[in-house]
């Protein structure tokens, strides 16, 4: 077998492998969002997180909260982080060709997994701290219009610094990231792997912290997001499409906090 071959082969699997656990993982989610639905509070992970007779929550939730949000970001991105494994996988079976060290991808990936790991345990306590004040419905949604507001407009804003841009332009780049940035070893990808996460959440914290926005566990406002953040990374000229996403973004945002209510824990309706 020539190395075109093997080539398309190793690409083969890995896509189906990545595609696999993108599956699973929004299968899983699904699954949790229509359990929610239908029971009208969060189930994470089989423990009642929500509900008249459970709040507040107790420091316990905090697990499946964790595990919650560790599904949901493998589910959101393992699809935007696609080509930068794709690419590690191609430069990895190029040096084994050429008899030169290599190491699996999977151990790049889990670098990868193990920063938004980090940001899920994170995520997970400021959205135990919200419940806690109240600011959230037993649906996850913001019932402040002033915590949506400043969410909308803080993402919004985000879209334009110079921070977001050098980030994004990490994500975009995967050739350039791993042809600058290697290390050799297992040690070395795991390293590649979370150094390239720490870009990528740099990138999207504040995207994610949108989902407090419409919901948690809202799937359609979920795909939306992970459809900006894999527009931004994959598609030409993505960044622009990025901050026009901002711009809409903070005049959303604009028109929740200029029509708040002057009681801030007042619900107002935001689709």
């Amino acid at each position: 077998m020539n190395l075109e071959s093997i080539l398309r082969r190793d690409r083969f699997i890995l896509l189906a492998g990545l595609a696999g656990i993108t599956v699973v993982s929004w299968a899983y989610m699904v699954y949790e969002a229509r359990a929610m639905q239908l029971t009208g509070v969060c189930q994470c992970f089989g423990m009642r997180m929500s509900g008249p007779d459970t709040n507040p929550w107790s420091a316990t939730t905090l697990l499946p909260l964790f595990l919650m949000w560790s599904e949901m970001m493998v589910a959101m991105m393992i699809p935007t982080v696609a080509p930068m494994i794709l690419t590690f996988a191609l430069v990895n079976r190029r040096r084994r060709e050429q008899e030169r060290p290599f190491v699996p991808t999977a151990i790049f990936l889990a670098g990868y997994v193990a920063v938004w790991t980090l940001f899920s345990a994170v995520i997970a306590v400021a959205q135990w701290v919200l419940h806690g004040a109240a600011l959230l419905t037993p649906m996850t949604e913001s019932r402040s219009a002033w915590l949506a507001g400043g969410l909308l407009l803080m993402a919004g804003a985000f879209q334009f610094t110079p921070s977001k841009q050098a980030c994004l332009r990490n994500c975009r780049s995967p050739l350039d990231f791993i042809m600058a940035g290697w290390r050799e070893g297992s040690a070395g990808a795991f390293s590649m792997g979370f150094r390239h996460g720490a870009y990528c959440t740099g990138c999207c914290w504040a995207l994610m912290a949108l989902l407090f926005v419409l919901g948690v566990m809202n799937v359609l406002w979920i795909a939306a997001i992970t459809a900006l953040v894999l527009i931004e990374k994959a598609i030409p000229r993505g960044e622009w499409l990025g901050r026009c996403a901002g711009v809409g973004l903070m005049v959303w945002g604009i028109w929740l906090l200029v029509n708040a209510p002057d009681n801030p824990m007042a619900e107002l309706p935001l689709q």
